[in-house]
């Protein structure tokens, strides 16, 4: 029988939830399942885990901060026999000892530090539900929008930018393919058009299909395919009254921060 450890926490959980897998991770020869059970609240969820592993036999890992619940489940666990560990109690009790302080003992501090590291993991799980123009909703959701041709830099650009902490949605322009109606709902300063000196993209291109095992010369390679990009590119941009920036010569880094000048700009604009 596969036995569980419930992870609680009267915050998100993660904390609980790390410690449980990695104690689950030397027991080899015997699967122990991990439940994550974040915003314990009340006195009746922990009543319920209780009784859940009571039934199953079970153990409870916790980080529970509000001393009413801690008090609750300590007392809840003796009186049904359920193994608890409480993951931040001992550190707690020591750190008030070498400090000669006592605990905020406020939910979410953890988190509350980790706002920007929560901010980019967000950010970067815009970028990839946005990317490459798979669901055009995200425009208007959006910090900054990215368009260009193919092999532009658009995708890394953008995760560049999310690891910032920056929401990004990109569009790959393609002369036979109509430009999405949400794009054109988007403020102009909120737009960035790539651009790329053509021979230097031709060589992008020539190296991805290689890449891809495809050796003959191909219409997507072609310099005359890819001017006629980068003219209807040009055309878009102008039409949609956005800044367009020459990325030829610029690094992944370099093209991030001057995005990130603009944004921060728009964000003044925003206040």
């Amino acid at each position: 029988m596969t036995k569980i450890i419930y992870a609680l926490s009267d915050s998100v959980g993660e904390t609980a939830e790390k410690v449980a897998r990695a104690t689950a991770s030397q027991f080899t020869d015997e699967k122990l399942d991990i439940v994550r059970v974040p915003y314990v609240l009340s006195e009746e969820q922990i009543d319920d885990i209780i009784d859940k592993c009571v039934k199953e036999a079970g153990m409870i890992c916790h980080t529970i901060i509000m001393p009413r619940l801690r008090a609750y489940i300590e007392m809840r666990t003796e009186e049904e026999d359920v193994v608890c560990v409480d993951i931040l109690g001992p550190a707690l009790w020591a750190a008030e000892r070498i400090t000669s302080a006592e605990p905020s003992m406020r939910v979410g501090m953890v988190r509350r530090l980790n706002n920007d590291y929560f901010k980019k993991v967000e950010a970067m799980e815009f970028a990839v539900q946005y990317d490459d123009g798979k669901d055009p909703r995200g425009f208007l959701k959006a910090d900054i929008v990215i368009l260009g041709i193919s092999r532009t830099g658009k995708t890394p650009v953008s995760m560049y930018l999310a690891y910032n902490g920056i929401k990004v949605a990109n569009l790959p322009l393609v002369p036979e393919v109509p430009l999405p109606d949400e794009i054109r709902r988007v403020p102009p300063r909120k737009i960035i058009g790539l651009v790329v000196d053509s021979y230097k993209l031709n060589g992008i291109r020539t190296s991805r299909m290689e890449a891809l095992g495809v050796m003959e010369q191909s219409n997507y390679s072609a310099v005359d395919r890819i001017t006629e990009e980068l003219l209807y590119s040009k055309e878009i941009f102008r039409h949609l009254h956005c800044q367009m920036l020459d990325v030829t010569n610029k690094s992944i880094e370099e093209t991030a921060a001057h995005i990130m000048n603009i944004v921060e700009k728009n964000r003044e604009i925003d206040v």
